[in-house]
């Protein structure tokens, strides 16, 4: 299901925003922000949490009865249903394709046009006074973070929990990535979503980080120094989670990954390069087939153990 979900991604990618759960995702948020309270620190911060874990739940939930009415459709069409579902909580070849489109510019010396592209699809900060270099390293920052947010989490909790906790991780992502600013309007409203994620996003991150080390060793980098990087400079970004990938792809690659005034992950190591977004694609997409590889022992294995968990919670009810 995952390899179908996967050629779903490359074949065709994401489908139009009023088809994509992710998007509907969105306009709820949105929704939920105009209507949170106007006043009061506690009154948002209680409203903004409240939104996070219950829209989660809730989307598992919907998950859930989704999954249930995928299992009764006919084969082919049950496996078929499933994959483009799974499909909608992930996104490699957005992913590729932004961070390819932000290098093509680079090379051909169109900056302005570079950092449009890295402002509309890769991050949120203000890119109007990067350099080329800078400009390329959020670029791979970016494709090193979303290579866990965007790809190895929902396979992960869809390998632990079905299609209802992939749809959940990727709610929950969702209302971070919208809701989770230290701005005026969000800071108190937006704590719950962004520790939620956290939490969430911390086994996905550092398992990021060692597929990535492990890619590297795989493509011919230098895994040795992704690892040491990793190890050494991950805690350097506020984030408890983005700082492991970016850190592992940073000495991987042999570049520093610098956000101005917040971080500089490799600071020992050369200034990034236009061609280098290349090569972070490269890792992400050997990491990706890794992670499937693990996906893929690990969901049967559990799908293996819960008859048998089941079999025995019906035994312990039958005696007592």
């Amino acid at each position: 299901m995952v390899v179908a979900a996967l050629l779903l991604d490359l074949l065709l990618g994401d489908p139009p925003n009023r088809y994509h759960p992710v998007a509907w995702m969105g306009v709820a948020m949105n929704t939920a922000l105009h209507q949170a309270p106007r006043h009061g620190d506690i009154a948002r911060l209680a409203y903004g949490a409240f939104v996070a874990l219950g829209g989660t739940l809730f989307v598992a939930w919907l998950g859930h009865l989704v999954a249930r009415g995928i299992a009764r459709l006919p084969s082919p069409w049950r496996q078929l249903v499933a994959a483009i579902a799974l499909k909608t909580t992930f996104s490699l070849r957005g992913l590729v394709r932004a961070a390819t489109q932000v290098q093509q510019a680079l090379e051909h010396n169109d900056l302005e046009r570079a950092r449009r592209l890295l402002a509309w699809h890769l991050v949120s900060r203000e890119t109007a006074s990067l350099d080329a270099s800078l400009v390329a390293a959020a670029a791979i920052e970016s494709v090193a973070e979303n290579a866990s947010d965007s790809v190895v989490a929902p396979l992960l909790y869809y390998a632990v929990g079905g299609l209802p906790a992939a749809i959940a991780y990727r709610f929950a992502n969702t209302a971070d990535a919208m809701l989770g600013y230290r701005d005026a309007e969000r800071e108190w409203l937006g704590k719950g979503a962004a520790r939620l994620d956290d939490v969430l996003n911390w086994l996905p991150a550092r398992l990021t980080a060692l597929l990535l080390v492990i890619a590297a060793r795989l493509l011919g980098e230098d895994a040795p120094r992704a690892w040491h990087t990793w190890r050494r400079d991950a805690r350097l970004t506020s984030s408890p989670n983005a700082g492991h990938p970016m850190a592992a792809a940073a000495g991987a690659l042999g570049i520093v990954l610098e956000k101005t005034g917040h971080y500089r992950l490799g600071a020992d190591l050369a200034l990034p390069k236009p061609r280098d977004i290349g090569r972070a694609v490269r890792l992400l997409q050997v990491a990706v087939a890794l992670m499937v590889l693990l996906v893929w022992p690990l969901s049967a294995g559990l799908n293996r153990v819960r008859p048998r968990v089941r079999c025995a919670q019906n035994l312990t009810t039958r005696q007592y």
